[in-house]
């Protein structure tokens, strides 16, 4: 089901402020403590990463860790199956890798494996930080690799509110949630809810531009140069329709298949790379879903099957861009 906004618990509440993705980030979790004893967090180097209110406010709520990404994984899944829930921040995506073995084994296949019998109530954040000429190892957007693991919810907000809201629902989820921040919208600002009960729901797309021609799916940071294009295109007389699909597991199906129905045409932008990507996800199910509705072939924007280089220059050239989107948008009219 699409949302035209973020969405809160309790309706009434209409009062916003002015804050960056980074900020209200930190305001979930400092919220979130505040409401349950049972949060808390753990991490490496969290007050570099943004996280140094959090550390002040709750000092005896902080596990500040080694540079050890499996093993302190491990300890926060076992102080969830006791009760507690951590918050992990593994501050960089790359290091998803060095944590996949408790992640994948341990949180994800609990539940299951034991029948319903433990609860593993994690959150695993961690920041797309590429774009910023640190080579290969730490310029990965892994979520795509994560997709194909059952048991694992999985959040790519774009703005402030949203962040806040899929954050705070991700702490009260019985399940294990894995929030891919990205770095390019750490400083973006934006109206956030000062309800301390704005929860956004895991599952659920965001309308963010209704629109009759096309739809635009765009995943993480491509959501400002989507944007930017359907600005472009409407000035050109093309409607376009974008959808911002804030959880990536589970996917908001009737959302995507609402909009191919009315509009006929398909495209997806996202900065991971193109093979079992979110936008290969999506092709697959329009074209198996809503393959009547479709006018014209899906397109897809995404950075090309090649290793991050250190060239800034050459970085700059994998992600897909305004002029890319529009282009690709003019070719299926």
């Amino acid at each position: 089901m699409l949302h035209m906004h973020a969405e809160s618990k309790h309706k009434g509440t209409a009062a916003h402020v002015q804050m960056t993705y980074m900020d209200a980030l930190v305001q979930a979790q400092i919220e979130e403590m505040e409401r349950d004893e049972r949060v808390l967090m753990m991490g490496e180097d969290l007050s570099v990463y943004g996280d140094g209110k959090v550390v002040e406010r709750f000092p005896s709520r902080i596990w500040s860790t080694p540079i050890s990404e499996t093993s302190f994984t491990g300890v926060g899944i076992g102080a969830a199956m006791t009760g507690l829930r951590p918050i992990v921040s593994l501050s960089i995506a790359s290091f998803m890798y060095l944590a996949s073995d408790p992640i994948i084994n341990q949180a994800a296949k609990l539940r299951f494996m034991t029948g319903g019998q433990i609860e593993v109530p994690i959150v695993f954040r961690c920041s797309m930080y590429y774009g910023n000429s640190i080579a290969a190892q730490h310029s990965d957007r892994p979520y795509p690799l994560f997709m194909n693991i059952p048991g694992l919810k999985i959040l790519c907000p774009t703005t402030p509110a949203d962040v806040k809201g899929l954050l705070k629902s991700a702490v009260r989820d019985d399940d294990p949630v894995m929030l891919f921040e990205d770095s390019k919208l750490w400083t973006t600002k934006g109206p956030v809810p000062t309800d301390r009960e704005h929860l956004v729901p895991i599952g659920k797309a965001e309308l963010k531009r209704e629109g009759s021609d096309v739809t635009l799916i765009a995943i993480g940071a491509s959501m400002r140069p989507a944007l930017d294009a359907a600005m472009t295109l409407e000035r050109k007389g093309i409607s376009v329709e974008v959808i911002d699909l804030r959880t990536l597991k589970p996917l908001d199906t009737d959302a995507i298949l609402r909009s191919v129905a009315k509009t006929g045409r398909l495209v997806i932008v996202e900065n991971a790379h193109r093979l079992c990507s979110v936008a290969s996800e999506v092709a697959a199910l329009a074209s198996e879903n809503a393959f009547e509705h479709l006018k014209r072939p899906v397109q897809r924007l995404t950075a090309p099957d090649v290793h991050v280089p250190f060239s800034p220059v050459l970085e700059e050239l994998m992600y897909p861009n305004k002029e890319g989107i529009v282009a690709a948008v003019e070719r299926i009219l």
